[in-house]
């Protein structure tokens, strides 16, 4: 059964996508610890982000650190911080969050975001991309 993140990718469910190449998409956590929490996968299904190939998984990296760039450009924090946990959902994936607290990496404290805020914010990260 696909996961979420393959049906995201299938265009089967929604996002707010904020960059996209052959290999790998980005979009907007729907659940965001900050504003601009944005989700780093690539589209091959893989659970565990160990179990990628070696190209992949350097490959998830890369692009991944392109849109770290881009969010540091386009939304006002001290950093991007970079995690990795995976138990949410079984397809790997990198989580990009702007940090301005602690506690913006805690997964604890969740921000509200309309569906315009989330359109916007997702349009300035894209836009920083190079």
């Amino acid at each position: 059964m696909p996961t979420i993140f393959t049906k995201i990718i299938n265009r089967e469910i929604p996002c707010y996508k904020v960059a996209e190449n052959d290999s790998f998409l980005a979009f907007l956590d729907i659940n965001p610890n900050a504003k601009g929490h944005t989700l780093c996968i690539p589209k091959k299904e893989v659970d565990k982000i160990m179990d990628l190939d070696e190209k992949t998984y350097t490959g998830l990296m890369t692009f991944s650190r392109k849109v770290g760039k881009a969010i540091e450009k386009a939304i006002p924090c001290k950093r991007v911080g970079l995690t990795v946990i995976g138990l949410e959902v079984p397809h790997a994936h990198v989580h990009l969050i702007p940090l301005n607290t602690m506690d913006n990496a805690t997964f604890q404290h969740k921000v509200k975001l309309s569906p315009e805020e989330f359109e916007a914010t997702a349009a300035l990260i894209s836009a920083k991309i190079q």
